[in-house]
């Protein structure tokens, strides 16, 4: 890994061929979104593909809002 890449990371500039994944049961994380998926080959991250638009697809993950429901917090044993 050079100097360059550890300080600014890898702008995934090369990528693999879009792989499609048939069975349900070992599916990538990447895959499941779309159910197909690239590989970066400098640095080896996989992101999402959607074949109708032939790009990358960005994943968005929700924040949770005001109107979610909120989440308890149990109170257990203090650690020493």
């Amino acid at each position: 890994m050079s100097v360059f890449n550890m300080l600014f990371g890898c702008w995934h500039k090369r990528c693999s061929f879009p792989i499609t994944v048939r069975g349900k049961l070992r599916r990538r994380a990447a895959a499941s979104v779309t159910g197909t998926y690239v590989v970066c080959l400098d640095c080896g991250q996989e992101f999402p593909y959607d074949w109708n638009k032939m790009k990358r697809v960005k994943v968005v993950t929700e924040p949770q809002t005001a109107g979610s429901e909120p989440v308890n917090v149990l109170a257990g044993p203090k650690a020493a």
